[in-house]
């Protein structure tokens, strides 16, 4: 039921110019924006950013993603290697409100750090941006 997690993605095309390179952004939305839809499969909503679809950009050129979900309680990093594709028009971007379109993950590998970070965050305040965003139907919680 993550908040957040960070991807890392690449373009790595020697005639790409100033695209060419690596990107790490940051990614959010309320916990259980992150859908797992099987054991190798994760689907992630694609909210309005900075507009300068640099990982979108990146993944329409070379798939392979690095995903760091992070528990900000215990200090432990699950880190995924995932190829993926972007979904212009799937049509369950409609069951998240702000989704632009949807992400899909195929993991390839996964490993977890236990206790990895040495220091530990308290519960976030979110900000109220957030309010605007959706959760998939099947994770959506009472408040």
């Amino acid at each position: 039921r993550t908040d957040t997690f960070f991807i890392a993605t690449a373009n790595l095309d020697p005639a790409a110019g100033a695209a060419r390179g690596a990107d790490v952004s940051h990614k959010g939305g309320k916990p259980g924006f992150v859908r797992i839809d099987d054991a190798q499969t994760l689907t992630i909503p694609d909210f309005v950013g900075n507009s300068y679809f640099n990982t979108i950009g990146n993944l329409l050129c070379n798939p392979r993603a690095g995903l760091l979900f992070i528990d900000f309680e215990s200090g432990d990093l699950l880190y995924v290697a995932a190829t993926a594709e972007v979904l212009w028009d799937d049509p369950d971007a409609a069951l998240l409100t702000g989704a632009q379109r949807l992400l899909r993950f195929h993991v390839r590998t996964v490993r977890r750090n236990a206790k990895a970070l040495p220091i530990r965050w308290t519960p976030p305040e979110y900000a109220r941006e957030l309010e605007r965003t959706g959760v998939w139907p099947a994770v959506a919680v009472e408040s």
